[in-house]
């Protein structure tokens, strides 16, 4: 009976130790995921192309009334 407890203890023992490494193995793949995630949040300033093709429309518009 003491041989079957100390198996139980052991397994018990091997699945924690285990299920810990594992999740250390998995928390860098997760902080390279919001790492790329947050470079992927950075605006690219879309409002300057706007502006640029606003002030192109405005010079043709003056060509044609010459």
């Amino acid at each position: 009976m003491s041989k079957l407890l100390s198996m139980l203890v052991a397994a018990v023992f091997a699945v924690s130790t285990v299920s810990v490494f594992a999740a250390d193995a998995a928390a860098p793949a997760e902080k390279k995921a919001e790492m790329k995630k947050e470079t992927k949040k950075a605006p690219k300033a879309p409002k300057v192309k706007k502006e640029k093709k606003a002030k192109k429309d405005e010079m043709k518009k003056e060509e044609m009334k010459k």
